[in-house]
């Protein structure tokens, strides 16, 4: 198996029924073996201004053959103009946790 072929993609949301939304389409399609959200404080340049929001950052584990696909379900979902969608490589692993990621994603992800 080749560790490479799980990533984590993040997103951000600041309204929550956009983010139940969006974390339960993931799960329910098996895009995600597993979503967490944690609160963050963001500071951002847009639109010729720096803005500050209380946002939650979205960590989705899954694999990389269906990166396109939560990306298309992350653009579908959300509201803003232009979400954080960023997708990191999984360089490394404990095996058993990479294997359930897999499991969880196979239908998908073959």
């Amino acid at each position: 198996m080749s560790n490479e072929t799980f990533c984590v993609v993040m997103t951000t949301f600041s309204d929550e029924s956009v983010g139940e939304k969006l974390i339960h389409s993931l799960l329910n399609q098996k895009l995600a073996a597993c979503v967490q959200v944690q609160s963050i404080d963001s500071y951002y340049h847009w639109k010729g201004q720096i803005q500050s929001d209380q946002e939650k950052l979205v960590i989705i584990k899954t694999t990389t053959a269906l990166y396109q696909a939560v990306e298309a379900d992350i653009l579908a979902n959300h509201n803003y103009e232009t979400p954080e969608i960023i997708c990191l490589p999984i360089r490394d692993g404990y095996r058993t946790y990479l294997n359930w990621i897999r499991e969880e994603t196979q239908s998908l992800s073959r």
